[in-house]
């Protein structure tokens, strides 16, 4: 070890250290009706909502191009978002849910993979994707626009925001979206602070570090991408934090540690001079003592209480301290009448808001993107590309809804069909499947229809009338959501996973789950909802076992128990009937079942067409009796079919 390095001594206190647009020009003011403010990914994503809504919006942003966060970090240059382009499938909408990093369009080639193959991308990839984006779409990005004071006014047309940029320029907005992420640098003081390095500055040559003891203060991505990148340099990494550790797959929060970074538990379990250590990060004081030279500090290490302990596990001199504590939203540039509150999670380092991302007291004002974390913090995917993309579909439907009475988007189907819609979502769909537990389909019952409504965030169910503009009926309602189990396991042990239906509450792995409530539940109710539950007690539910292929459509496990459930919340048969069994059902009871009311009694079903009964006829031939030239099936009776009008259903899937 280099004697001319300071050492820095580390202890533990016991009980010590206790915010091109002329035409918008008006009286030298830039007016629009949405400004988006940050051109990172979410700013993106809402841009291309309001672009493709055609609404008058611009988007501001302080640097030179799109995603500037990325030119800098993560410092070691790899991003753990997963970009996996084979999946085996062409269905856009299931390759989604294993694609971390596009973002949502129209354009089906508009994605991630274009710019990289590798599963874990290298960083400098995304700004290239995100200039990509912008120019494909032609987004409207103001460049250069540093806004360093956002105010609210009032006056006779509303409230709107005034934001003022580094040139004393003004750009007024009705509505204000708020994407400027997390890159403030979290720090906490204690004692000899000002001595450690930050995340944000740190070499990242390993040979920088070379023989070097190292102690990084944190226990997370940063902190442990920081660590691997020096393992094989330094003669020993420390890492410190409050908390123990928090494995990813263990978790299943895409927040905590990954794979991809957790060398260092190896080392540390196996032995090899690296390890975890637990302290409150306030308690520790950090001072230097040169070898030949007293301790600069004023505080001399037999005055620290704990100093006479002589095992503790961090009692031997560092060369340096790192710091990597992640980040905080930078409240700042707002002020008084604008600036949301510091959420009661994550330290209070995001923004507080409502369960449509509206700023807490700020009406009008939105937050976007990883800065909205605040509602499923530690729990799902919404500080991630791969959650706030929805997210951000989820705050541009409900301004459609609020300023333009656009109902949020639905599909009217006929009760008959529920099933077979469902089975297609929790087959297919990414965003409930990504953002498990915040967001949820919900079905409004209307007796022998339903109104199916994509992607609405649960926790906002007791406002869903005046955020969606959708109406419940006195049919009552079913949301639909993705969720873990809540008990915990052993997750590579052998009984980790359920496989019968008939204790499918049970599961453990993400699995769907659909509740029914004959009215809306309240505010109140949603506040008392019980611990751990993304929704109130419901009148019934119906938990989908998990499926080792997340591919929910066995006719056993899957959607018989599926279509008994649906059966009891709309208290009516659902099963599928040939013509035959229609034709003696409206012969002798009053009331067919819905399924021959809606097809068959009004000759629906399928269509007569002599190619296709061709097929059909193909197909239930057995080979060995097209050889000989005879069929054991009655050749009337395709025909029959058709002339019935019979539609022909099950849980199996015809390619016709």
């Amino acid at each position: 070890m280099d004697s001319s390095l300071p050492c820095y001594i580390l202890f533990i206190l016991i009980g010590c250290v206790k915010c091109s647009f002329d035409n918008h020009h008006h009286n030298g003011t830039r007016r629009y009706d949405y400004c988006v403010l940050g051109a990172g990914p979410a700013g993106l994503q809402m841009g291309y909502f309001l672009s493709k809504a055609k609404r008058d919006y611009i988007i501001l942003e302080r640097n030179s191009g799109p995603g500037s966060f990325f030119n800098k970090y993560p410092r070691h240059r790899k991003l753990i978002s997963i970009n996996k382009i084979h999946t085996g499938r062409q269905n856009r909408e299931f390759n989604l849910r294993h694609d971390w990093n596009s973002l949502l369009s129209d354009k089906a080639d508009l994605l991630f993979k274009r710019v990289s193959s590798e599963f874990y991308p290298p960083a400098d990839a995304f700004p290239l994707y995100l200039s990509m984006f912008v120019k494909e779409l032609g987004l409207r990005v103001q460049y250069g626009v540093d806004i360093g004071r956002v105010r609210a006014v009032l006056s006779a047309t509303g409230r709107s925001y005034i934001l003022t940029d580094q040139h004393m320029s003004d750009y007024t907005c009705s509505v204000l979206l708020v994407a400027t992420g997390l890159w403030v640098p979290q720090k906490v003081e204690f004692v000899g602070s000002d001595l450690v390095e930050g995340y944000e500055s740190i070499s990242t040559n390993p040979e920088d570090y070379k023989d070097q003891a190292v102690l990084i203060l944190g226990k997370g991505n940063s902190a442990f991408e920081t660590a691997q990148s020096i393992l094989g340099t330094a003669s020993r990494v420390h890492m410190l934090s409050s908390s123990p550790v928090r494995l990813a797959w263990q978790t299943h929060y895409v927040g905590d540690l990954r794979a991809v970074n957790n060398e260092l538990i190896d080392t540390y379990q196996l032995k090899s001079l690296d390890g975890l250590v637990e302290a409150r990060l306030e308690k520790i004081v950090i001072y230097i003592q040169h070898k030949e030279e007293k301790n600069s500090s004023d505080v001399t290490g037999e005055e620290l209480p704990g100093y006479h302990i002589d095992n503790f596990s961090i009692r031997k001199p560092y060369d340096r301290v790192i710091r990597c504590l992640g980040f905080r939203f930078n409240f700042s540039i707002f002020d008084s009448s604008t600036c949301p509150p510091n959420s009661e999670k994550a330290k209070g380092r995001l923004p507080g808001v409502t369960a449509w991302y509206e700023g807490k007291n700020t009406p009008g004002l939105f937050v976007l993107g990883t800065a909205a974390h605040s509602r499923d913090y530690r729990s799902s995917a919404g500080g991630f590309i791969h959650g706030f993309r929805y997210t951000a579909r989820v705050v541009h439907r409900v301004l459609e809804q609020r300023y333009h009475s656009n109902q949020w988007p639905s599909t009217n189907l006929l009760t008959t069909q529920l099933q077979s819609w469902i089975l297609k979502r929790v087959g297919e769909a990414s965003g409930p499947y990504q953002m498990f537990e915040v967001l949820g389909d919900v079905i409004v019952l209307r007796g022998s229809h339903c109104e199916y409504v994509e992607e609405f965030p649960v926790q906002a169910l007791p406002q869903f009338s005046s955020l969606s503009g959708h109406e419940i009926s006195n049919h009552g309602l079913i949301v639909l959501v993705m969720q873990y189990g809540k008990k915990k396991i052993d997750y590579l042990g052998r009984s980790r996973a359920q496989t019968d239906w008939t204790k499918a509450w049970k599961s453990n792995f993400l699995h769907p789950v659909l509740y029914y409530y004959d009215t809306l539940p309240t505010e109140e109710e949603m506040k008392l909802r019980p611990y751990g539950w993304p929704l109130p007690r419901p009148k019934a539910v119906h938990h989908m076992v998990e499926d080792f292929l997340t591919e929910w459509e066995s006719p056993v496990s899957h959607i018989q128990p599926l279509r008994r459930f649906l059966e009891h919340c709309v208290q009516t048969d659902l099963r599928a009937f040939y013509a035959e069994s229609c034709f003696r059902s409206s012969l002798t009871h009053r009331k067919p079942p819905l399924f021959c009311q809606q097809g068959y009694l009004k000759q629906k079903g399928v269509a007569h067409s002599s190619q296709l009964w061709q097929h059909v006829h193909d197909a239930v031939q057995m080979p060995t009796e097209q050889e000989a030239g005879t069929s054991g099936a009655d050749h009337a009776f395709p025909n029959y079919l058709a002339q019935a009008g019979a539609s022909m259903s099950s849980g199996l899937k015809l390619d016709f």
